[in-house]
């Protein structure tokens, strides 16, 4: 990534969102990267919670081997599957044998929503984290995520729909907390208009961030286009400036 680009970010970031935390990034790659390489930890846990050494500025690398979270592996594209069960496990369970997260009516509704999402390969062998200002030039990012507060991501969800006639510029998809910051994304790459992804509302991943924050996962040519909008756009209103000041005392 061009260093000028960069640059132009964080002051503007500064400009705007004084004191709110810098984005993370994703990019699949097979090539060698300077990052380190995640290591699974004993009995597995949320992806999410893998993510919070990053957000505190560390690089990773992870394979699906770096996994510990089944979902996390499926969601990030390094498995095919959710077992034989996920149907069931989303919904009502199986007596003596299973609890549900009872997130959907019954197995029957959670096979159609799963059927709109087929499951996702990753392009390469491996998939690199990192925050934004410990991005290097080598570095190709293709999903930019935001976590953050509701004044946070009312200014992101308002920039992303500034140059847009659809409505529906940012989409709020039933997911995982790792699918709703990597899978849906990613695959927004392929469109012609690519939409920003609130995430979050995750029951399961929501002990693993802040009460107060939910997510804001961009792909990267919507990203572009919001960064080149933010000197003309709201953020630069009266408005803003009272949300904006708000952020600050945060």
């Amino acid at each position: 990534m061009q260093t000028g680009f960069k640059q132009q970010f964080m002051v503007k970031w500064e400009k705007y969102f004084p004191a709110a935390q810098l984005p993370v990034c994703f990019y699949y790659t097979d090539s060698q990267v300077q990052a380190g390489v995640s290591q699974p930890p004993p009995g597995g846990h949320c992806f999410i919670h893998e993510l919070e050494r990053v957000r505190q500025g560390e690089s990773l690398i992870f394979t699906g081997s770096d996994i510990g979270c089944a979902g996390g592996r499926y969601y990030l594209g390094f498995s095919k599957g959710l077992g034989p069960n996920i149907n069931y496990f989303l919904s009502c369970g199986i007596p003596g044998e299973l609890e549900g997260e009872r997130y959907k009516e019954s197995p029957e509704l959670v096979a159609k929503i799963r059927a709109q999402f087929p499951p996702m390969l990753a392009p390469a062998r491996q998939v690199v984290f990192k925050r934004w200002d410990h991005l290097d030039e080598d570095d190709i990012p293709q999903v930019v995520i935001f976590f953050a507060g509701a004044d946070v991501i009312s200014g992101l969800f308002a920039l992303a729909g500034f140059d847009e006639s659809d409505p529906q510029a940012v989409i709020a998809p039933f997911g995982s907390g790792c699918s709703t910051i990597v899978q849906q994304p990613y695959r927004e790459l392929e469109s012609a208009h690519p939409r920003a992804v609130l995430g979050m509302f995750d029951v399961s991943a929501r002990p693993w961030v802040a009460p107060h924050e939910m997510t804001l996962a961009v792909p990267w040519p919507k990203f572009v286009s919001m960064v080149n909008n933010m000197d003309k756009s709201f953020l630069t209103t009266g408005s803003w400036a009272k949300v904006k000041e708000r952020i600050t005392r945060i």
